[in-house]
Protein backbone atom coordinates (compact mmCIF):
# COMPACT_ATOMS: atom_id res chain seq x y z
CA UNK A 1 0.00 0.00 0.00
CA UNK A 2 1.11 3.46 -0.47
CA UNK A 3 0.72 5.76 2.12
CA UNK A 4 -0.75 9.18 0.01
CA UNK A 5 0.10 11.73 2.78
CA UNK A 6 3.90 10.39 3.11
CA UNK A 7 3.72 10.54 -0.59
CA UNK A 8 2.26 14.36 -0.68
CA UNK A 9 4.87 15.39 2.10
CA UNK A 10 7.80 13.91 -0.41
CA UNK A 11 6.42 15.99 -3.34
CA UNK A 12 5.99 19.00 -0.97
CA UNK A 13 9.57 18.53 -0.06
CA UNK A 14 11.05 18.02 -3.82
CA UNK A 15 8.85 21.81 -3.87
CA UNK A 16 6.89 22.36 -7.64
CA UNK A 17 7.71 21.26 -10.61
CA UNK A 18 7.99 23.15 -14.27
CA UNK A 19 5.01 23.45 -15.73
CA UNK A 20 4.23 21.70 -19.17
CA UNK A 21 3.29 25.81 -20.70
CA UNK A 22 6.94 26.89 -19.32
CA UNK A 23 9.04 24.34 -21.58
CA UNK A 24 6.61 25.37 -24.19
CA UNK A 25 7.50 29.22 -23.31
CA UNK A 26 11.32 28.25 -23.60
CA UNK A 27 11.33 27.19 -27.14
CA UNK A 28 10.93 30.60 -28.34
CA UNK A 29 14.05 31.35 -26.53
CA UNK A 30 16.01 28.63 -28.15
CA UNK A 31 15.17 31.00 -31.35
CA UNK A 32 16.02 34.09 -29.27
CA UNK A 33 19.43 33.17 -27.74
CA UNK A 34 20.61 31.61 -31.28
CA UNK A 35 19.93 35.12 -33.26
CA UNK A 36 22.62 36.96 -30.82
CA UNK A 37 24.96 34.40 -30.92
CA UNK A 38 24.57 34.63 -34.89
CA UNK A 39 24.81 38.44 -34.39
CA UNK A 40 27.95 37.89 -33.24
CA UNK A 41 29.10 35.68 -35.70
CA UNK A 42 28.52 38.06 -38.69
CA UNK A 43 30.60 40.48 -37.00
CA UNK A 44 32.81 39.08 -34.49
CA UNK A 45 34.33 42.81 -33.02
CA UNK A 46 33.89 43.96 -29.04
CA UNK A 47 31.24 46.29 -30.22
CA UNK A 48 29.14 43.91 -31.44
CA UNK A 49 29.87 41.67 -28.45
CA UNK A 50 28.93 44.33 -26.17
CA UNK A 51 25.39 44.80 -28.29
CA UNK A 52 24.75 41.57 -28.17
CA UNK A 53 25.23 41.31 -24.12
CA UNK A 54 22.81 43.85 -24.26
CA UNK A 55 20.26 41.82 -26.35
CA UNK A 56 20.96 38.91 -24.12
CA UNK A 57 20.45 40.55 -20.77
CA UNK A 58 16.81 42.21 -22.28
CA UNK A 59 15.54 38.81 -23.07
CA UNK A 60 17.27 37.30 -19.74
CA UNK A 61 15.10 39.23 -17.32
CA UNK A 62 12.20 38.84 -19.68
CA UNK A 63 12.88 35.32 -19.25
CA UNK A 64 13.27 35.64 -15.83
CA UNK A 65 9.61 37.62 -15.32
CA UNK A 66 7.64 34.64 -16.27
CA UNK A 67 10.13 32.21 -14.18
CA UNK A 68 9.76 33.90 -10.82
CA UNK A 69 5.68 34.61 -12.35
CA UNK A 70 5.04 30.80 -12.19
CA UNK A 71 7.83 30.11 -9.19
CA UNK A 72 5.69 32.25 -6.90
CA UNK A 73 2.05 31.77 -8.09
CA UNK A 74 1.77 29.83 -10.94
CA UNK A 75 0.10 26.34 -11.54
CA UNK A 76 -0.54 24.38 -14.63
CA UNK A 77 -3.81 23.47 -13.47
CA UNK A 78 -5.21 27.25 -13.40
CA UNK A 79 -6.04 28.44 -17.48
CA UNK A 80 -5.70 32.17 -16.32
CA UNK A 81 -1.80 31.06 -15.67
CA UNK A 82 -1.05 29.51 -19.06
CA UNK A 83 -2.99 31.77 -20.82
CA UNK A 84 -0.72 34.73 -20.03
CA UNK A 85 2.09 32.57 -19.97
CA UNK A 86 1.00 31.40 -24.19
CA UNK A 87 0.55 35.34 -24.60
CA UNK A 88 4.01 36.37 -23.90
CA UNK A 89 5.16 33.82 -26.43
CA UNK A 90 4.09 36.13 -29.14
CA UNK A 91 5.76 39.41 -28.26
CA UNK A 92 8.68 37.48 -27.13
CA UNK A 93 8.75 35.55 -30.92
CA UNK A 94 8.69 38.86 -32.86
CA UNK A 95 11.22 40.56 -30.94
CA UNK A 96 13.82 37.49 -31.78
CA UNK A 97 12.70 37.94 -35.48
CA UNK A 98 14.12 41.17 -35.22
CA UNK A 99 17.39 40.59 -33.74
CA UNK A 100 19.42 41.57 -36.87
CA UNK A 101 17.47 44.79 -36.89
CA UNK A 102 18.82 45.78 -33.93
CA UNK A 103 22.27 45.23 -34.29
CA UNK A 104 22.00 47.32 -37.26
CA UNK A 105 20.29 50.26 -35.67
CA UNK A 106 16.95 49.56 -35.75
CA UNK A 107 15.40 48.90 -32.50
CA UNK A 108 11.58 49.98 -32.58
CA UNK A 109 9.78 46.79 -33.43
CA UNK A 110 11.95 44.65 -30.55
CA UNK A 111 11.28 47.77 -28.08
CA UNK A 112 7.62 47.58 -29.11
CA UNK A 113 7.65 43.82 -28.33
CA UNK A 114 9.27 43.96 -25.26
CA UNK A 115 7.15 46.90 -23.85
CA UNK A 116 3.81 44.13 -24.95
CA UNK A 117 5.65 41.26 -22.86
CA UNK A 118 5.85 43.35 -19.68
CA UNK A 119 2.58 44.74 -20.24
CA UNK A 120 1.47 40.73 -20.26
CA UNK A 121 4.08 40.32 -16.89
CA UNK A 122 1.91 43.39 -15.45
CA UNK A 123 -1.36 42.07 -15.83
CA UNK A 124 -0.63 38.99 -14.93
CA UNK A 125 0.41 39.44 -11.32
CA UNK A 126 -2.33 41.76 -10.75
CA UNK A 127 -5.16 39.38 -12.28
CA UNK A 128 -6.80 37.43 -10.60
CA UNK A 129 -5.91 38.63 -7.37
CA UNK A 130 -3.99 35.94 -5.03
CA UNK A 131 -4.37 36.91 -1.08
CA UNK A 132 -1.01 37.68 0.47
CA UNK A 133 0.83 37.90 -2.50
CA UNK A 134 2.29 41.64 -2.62
CA UNK A 135 0.91 42.19 -6.93
CA UNK A 136 0.45 45.41 -6.90
CA UNK A 137 4.42 46.82 -6.75
CA UNK A 138 5.32 44.47 -8.96
CA UNK A 139 2.71 44.55 -11.33
CA UNK A 140 3.45 48.47 -10.97
CA UNK A 141 7.05 48.26 -11.99
CA UNK A 142 6.11 46.24 -14.83
CA UNK A 143 4.06 48.56 -16.21
CA UNK A 144 6.57 51.25 -15.61
CA UNK A 145 8.87 49.13 -17.75
CA UNK A 146 6.66 48.93 -20.50
CA UNK A 147 5.87 52.48 -20.65
CA UNK A 148 10.06 52.96 -20.85
CA UNK A 149 10.22 50.47 -23.66
CA UNK A 150 7.48 52.06 -25.52
CA UNK A 151 9.01 55.30 -25.35
CA UNK A 152 12.45 53.80 -26.78
CA UNK A 153 10.52 52.86 -29.70
CA UNK A 154 10.25 55.79 -30.82
CA UNK A 155 14.13 57.64 -30.01
CA UNK A 156 16.97 57.24 -31.59
CA UNK A 157 18.91 56.20 -28.81
CA UNK A 158 17.19 53.82 -26.46
CA UNK A 159 19.37 52.17 -25.11
CA UNK A 160 19.76 53.61 -21.65
CA UNK A 161 15.65 53.38 -21.53
CA UNK A 162 16.54 49.61 -21.56
CA UNK A 163 19.22 49.96 -18.79
CA UNK A 164 16.89 51.87 -16.61
CA UNK A 165 13.74 49.55 -16.89
CA UNK A 166 16.40 46.37 -16.62
CA UNK A 167 17.69 47.55 -13.42
CA UNK A 168 14.26 48.58 -12.11
CA UNK A 169 12.85 45.46 -12.36
CA UNK A 170 15.44 43.55 -10.74
CA UNK A 171 15.19 45.52 -7.58
CA UNK A 172 11.31 45.14 -7.47
CA UNK A 173 11.14 41.76 -8.75
CA UNK A 174 14.04 40.07 -6.40
CA UNK A 175 15.58 42.45 -4.11
CA UNK A 176 11.50 44.50 -3.57
CA UNK A 177 11.57 42.82 -0.57
CA UNK A 178 14.15 43.99 1.79
CA UNK A 179 14.15 46.32 4.98
CA UNK A 180 15.11 49.66 4.25
CA UNK A 181 16.12 51.75 7.06
CA UNK A 182 13.28 54.21 9.41
CA UNK A 183 13.62 57.66 9.02
CA UNK A 184 16.38 58.92 11.29
CA UNK A 185 17.66 55.24 11.70
CA UNK A 186 21.72 55.45 11.91
CA UNK A 187 23.01 53.60 8.17
CA UNK A 188 26.07 51.63 9.43
CA UNK A 189 28.01 49.65 6.44
CA UNK A 190 27.19 46.10 6.79
CA UNK A 191 29.62 43.67 7.52
CA UNK A 192 30.28 40.53 5.35
CA UNK A 193 29.20 38.36 8.13
CA UNK A 194 25.78 40.70 8.25
CA UNK A 195 24.89 40.17 4.25
CA UNK A 196 25.23 36.90 4.01
CA UNK A 197 22.78 36.45 7.02
CA UNK A 198 20.45 38.93 5.53
CA UNK A 199 20.49 36.59 2.69
CA UNK A 200 20.21 33.23 4.30
CA UNK A 201 17.55 34.50 6.33
CA UNK A 202 14.06 33.66 5.63
CA UNK A 203 11.65 36.35 3.81
CA UNK A 204 9.97 38.41 6.32
CA UNK A 205 6.87 38.30 3.82
CA UNK A 206 6.37 34.81 3.07
CA UNK A 207 4.53 35.35 -0.14
CA UNK A 208 8.20 36.96 -1.56
CA UNK A 209 9.56 33.67 -0.83
CA UNK A 210 10.89 31.53 -4.12
CA UNK A 211 10.94 27.83 -4.64
CA UNK A 212 14.02 26.60 -4.63
CA UNK A 213 13.22 23.37 -6.33
CA UNK A 214 11.59 25.15 -9.16
CA UNK A 215 13.81 27.65 -9.95
CA UNK A 216 16.78 25.29 -9.90
CA UNK A 217 15.33 23.29 -12.46
CA UNK A 218 14.25 26.45 -14.53
CA UNK A 219 17.88 27.71 -14.30
CA UNK A 220 19.26 24.30 -15.36
CA UNK A 221 16.16 24.28 -18.19
CA UNK A 222 18.17 27.29 -19.51
CA UNK A 223 21.56 26.51 -19.22
CA UNK A 224 20.55 23.53 -21.27
CA UNK A 225 19.04 25.35 -23.78
CA UNK A 226 22.14 27.75 -24.31
CA UNK A 227 23.88 24.17 -24.01
CA UNK A 228 21.80 22.96 -27.16
CA UNK A 229 22.88 26.18 -29.07
CA UNK A 230 26.80 25.22 -29.13
CA UNK A 231 25.62 21.68 -30.32
CA UNK A 232 23.08 23.33 -32.75
CA UNK A 233 25.94 25.17 -33.85
CA UNK A 234 28.68 21.89 -34.53
CA UNK A 235 25.77 20.24 -36.07
CA UNK A 236 25.08 22.80 -38.91
CA UNK A 237 28.20 23.17 -39.83
CA UNK A 238 28.63 19.61 -40.58
CA UNK A 239 25.84 20.22 -43.37
CA UNK A 240 28.62 21.93 -45.49
CA UNK A 241 31.77 20.24 -44.91
CA UNK A 242 32.75 16.62 -46.61
CA UNK A 243 32.76 13.55 -45.10
CA UNK A 244 36.87 13.48 -45.34
CA UNK A 245 37.74 16.86 -43.61
CA UNK A 246 39.61 15.86 -40.99
CA UNK A 247 40.16 19.45 -39.35
CA UNK A 248 35.84 19.44 -39.41
CA UNK A 249 35.37 16.54 -37.44
CA UNK A 250 38.48 17.14 -34.70
CA UNK A 251 37.10 20.62 -34.37
CA UNK A 252 33.25 18.70 -33.99
CA UNK A 253 34.68 16.04 -31.59
CA UNK A 254 36.66 18.66 -29.52
CA UNK A 255 32.97 21.03 -29.20
CA UNK A 256 30.86 18.08 -28.32
CA UNK A 257 33.55 17.39 -25.84
CA UNK A 258 33.88 21.03 -24.74
CA UNK A 259 30.07 20.83 -24.41
CA UNK A 260 30.00 18.07 -22.17
CA UNK A 261 32.48 18.96 -20.08
CA UNK A 262 30.42 22.71 -19.23
CA UNK A 263 27.53 20.53 -18.74
CA UNK A 264 29.19 18.38 -16.12
CA UNK A 265 31.02 21.25 -14.69
CA UNK A 266 27.52 22.79 -14.08
CA UNK A 267 24.94 20.07 -13.40
CA UNK A 268 27.47 18.01 -11.01
CA UNK A 269 29.36 21.17 -9.51
CA UNK A 270 27.23 23.89 -8.96
CA UNK A 271 24.01 23.47 -9.71
CA UNK A 272 23.12 21.26 -6.23
CA UNK A 273 24.94 23.51 -3.88
CA UNK A 274 22.96 26.51 -5.15
CA UNK A 275 19.97 24.59 -4.91
CA UNK A 276 20.62 23.93 -2.07
CA UNK A 277 21.87 27.23 -0.31
CA UNK A 278 18.32 28.17 -1.42
CA UNK A 279 16.59 25.53 0.20
CA UNK A 280 17.89 26.28 3.74
CA UNK A 281 17.36 30.00 3.38
CA UNK A 282 13.69 29.34 2.88
CA UNK A 283 13.62 30.65 -0.57
CA UNK A 284 15.03 34.02 0.21
CA UNK A 285 14.34 36.08 -2.99
CA UNK A 286 17.94 38.18 -2.22
CA UNK A 287 19.93 35.09 -2.25
CA UNK A 288 17.71 34.06 -5.72
CA UNK A 289 19.04 36.77 -7.34
CA UNK A 290 22.61 36.41 -6.19
CA UNK A 291 22.54 33.26 -7.36
CA UNK A 292 20.44 32.89 -10.23
CA UNK A 293 19.29 35.89 -11.52
CA UNK A 294 22.32 38.39 -11.57
CA UNK A 295 24.53 35.03 -10.46
CA UNK A 296 23.91 33.17 -13.80
CA UNK A 297 23.95 35.99 -16.39
CA UNK A 298 27.36 35.97 -17.21
CA UNK A 299 28.00 32.21 -17.38
CA UNK A 300 24.73 32.42 -19.66
CA UNK A 301 26.43 34.57 -21.95
CA UNK A 302 29.79 32.57 -21.97
CA UNK A 303 28.21 29.74 -23.63
CA UNK A 304 27.07 31.69 -26.34
CA UNK A 305 30.16 33.29 -26.90
CA UNK A 306 31.66 29.61 -27.14
CA UNK A 307 28.89 28.69 -29.30
CA UNK A 308 30.21 31.56 -31.25
CA UNK A 309 33.76 31.20 -31.12
CA UNK A 310 33.31 27.26 -32.16
CA UNK A 311 31.18 28.46 -35.17
CA UNK A 312 33.88 30.99 -36.29
CA UNK A 313 36.32 28.42 -35.88
CA UNK A 314 35.02 26.01 -38.82
CA UNK A 315 34.74 28.84 -41.38
CA UNK A 316 37.52 29.14 -43.65
CA UNK A 317 39.46 31.18 -43.37
CA UNK A 318 39.18 31.79 -39.13
CA UNK A 319 39.28 34.71 -38.01
CA UNK A 320 41.26 35.31 -35.05
CA UNK A 321 38.38 36.34 -32.82
CA UNK A 322 37.20 32.51 -33.01
CA UNK A 323 40.13 31.87 -30.40
CA UNK A 324 39.61 34.52 -27.99
CA UNK A 325 35.56 34.09 -27.88
CA UNK A 326 35.94 30.39 -27.15
CA UNK A 327 38.73 31.08 -24.36
CA UNK A 328 37.05 33.90 -23.05
CA UNK A 329 34.20 32.45 -22.68
CA UNK A 330 35.60 29.33 -21.10
CA UNK A 331 36.92 31.59 -18.54
CA UNK A 332 34.12 33.92 -17.52
CA UNK A 333 31.43 30.60 -17.83
CA UNK A 334 34.37 29.06 -15.30
CA UNK A 335 34.29 32.25 -12.87
CA UNK A 336 30.51 32.62 -13.41
CA UNK A 337 29.55 29.47 -11.92
CA UNK A 338 32.33 29.43 -9.48
CA UNK A 339 32.57 25.98 -9.73
CA UNK A 340 36.16 25.73 -9.08
CA UNK A 341 35.90 27.86 -5.82
CA UNK A 342 36.33 25.77 -2.80
CA UNK A 343 35.11 26.00 1.19
CA UNK A 344 38.70 27.44 1.74
CA UNK A 345 39.93 31.20 2.12
CA UNK A 346 43.58 29.97 2.03
CA UNK A 347 45.56 32.80 -0.16
CA UNK A 348 47.37 30.23 -2.61
CA UNK A 349 44.40 28.54 -3.68
CA UNK A 350 42.36 31.88 -4.30
CA UNK A 351 46.30 32.77 -6.78
CA UNK A 352 45.69 29.04 -8.09
CA UNK A 353 42.06 30.14 -9.36
CA UNK A 354 43.55 33.27 -10.76
CA UNK A 355 46.01 31.84 -12.34
CA UNK A 356 43.69 29.22 -14.14
CA UNK A 357 41.76 31.91 -15.74
CA UNK A 358 44.26 33.76 -17.13
CA UNK A 359 45.84 30.65 -18.54
CA UNK A 360 42.64 29.66 -19.82
CA UNK A 361 42.31 33.40 -21.38
CA UNK A 362 45.57 33.27 -22.90
CA UNK A 363 45.29 29.60 -24.64
CA UNK A 364 43.85 31.93 -27.50
CA UNK A 365 47.54 33.33 -28.46
CA UNK A 366 47.50 28.98 -29.59
CA UNK A 367 45.62 30.48 -32.78
CA UNK A 368 48.49 32.04 -34.04
CA UNK A 369 50.43 29.02 -34.01
CA UNK A 370 47.72 26.20 -34.71
CA UNK A 371 44.87 26.63 -37.06
CA UNK A 372 41.24 26.86 -35.17
CA UNK A 373 40.10 23.53 -35.65
CA UNK A 374 43.24 22.59 -33.13
CA UNK A 375 42.71 25.02 -31.35
CA UNK A 376 38.86 24.22 -30.05
CA UNK A 377 40.86 20.30 -29.40
CA UNK A 378 42.87 22.07 -26.87
CA UNK A 379 40.23 24.18 -24.90
CA UNK A 380 38.57 21.05 -25.28
CA UNK A 381 41.19 19.20 -23.30
CA UNK A 382 41.41 21.84 -21.10
CA UNK A 383 37.76 22.46 -19.86
CA UNK A 384 37.67 18.18 -19.30
CA UNK A 385 40.91 19.08 -16.88
CA UNK A 386 39.32 22.05 -15.10
CA UNK A 387 35.91 20.13 -15.28
CA UNK A 388 37.89 17.29 -13.16
CA UNK A 389 39.23 19.53 -10.47
CA UNK A 390 35.68 21.56 -10.14
CA UNK A 391 34.21 18.09 -9.50
CA UNK A 392 36.64 17.39 -6.49
CA UNK A 393 36.24 20.96 -5.15
CA UNK A 394 32.59 21.10 -5.01
CA UNK A 395 32.17 17.24 -3.80
CA UNK A 396 34.30 18.37 -0.75
CA UNK A 397 31.75 21.63 -0.26
CA UNK A 398 28.66 19.90 -0.57
CA UNK A 399 29.83 18.01 2.24
CA UNK A 400 31.02 20.57 4.02
CA UNK A 401 28.03 22.37 3.19
CA UNK A 402 25.81 20.16 5.73
CA UNK A 403 22.72 22.30 7.92
CA UNK A 404 25.52 25.46 8.43
CA UNK A 405 25.30 27.85 5.38
CA UNK A 406 26.30 30.55 7.22
CA UNK A 407 29.52 28.92 8.51
CA UNK A 408 30.17 27.36 4.84
CA UNK A 409 30.07 30.98 2.87
CA UNK A 410 31.80 32.48 5.95
CA UNK A 411 34.62 30.55 5.07
CA UNK A 412 34.61 31.60 1.35
CA UNK A 413 32.64 29.04 -0.34
CA UNK A 414 30.37 30.85 -2.83
CA UNK A 415 29.11 33.08 -4.86
CA UNK A 416 26.34 34.57 -2.29
CA UNK A 417 29.12 35.42 -0.43
CA UNK A 418 30.47 38.19 -3.10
Amino acid sequence: MIDVDEDAGAAAARGKRVGWVELYFDLVFVFAVGQVSHGIVADPHWARIVAALGLFATLWWTWIGFAVLYNRRGDDSRAADRLFVLAGTIPCAIAATQMHHVFEGHAAIFAAAMAAVRVILAAAHRWPARPGLDQRRISTGYAASAALFAVSAVLPTSWWLWTLALVQEAGFLLLGGRRRPRRGERRERPTRETRLRDLLDRPRDPSLAVDSAHLAERFGLFMILLLGELVITIGTAALERPADDVAYWSATTGGLVLAGALWWMYFTSAAEIYERLLGLSGGNPGLAYSLYAGGHLAPAFALLLMAAGVDLSLHEPSPPASAWLLTAGLAIYIAGTRVSAGASARWYQGAARVASLVVTVNLAYLGRILPAPAVVVVVAVWGVGMTAVSTVVRRRDVERLGDDPLAFLLRGGDAAGR
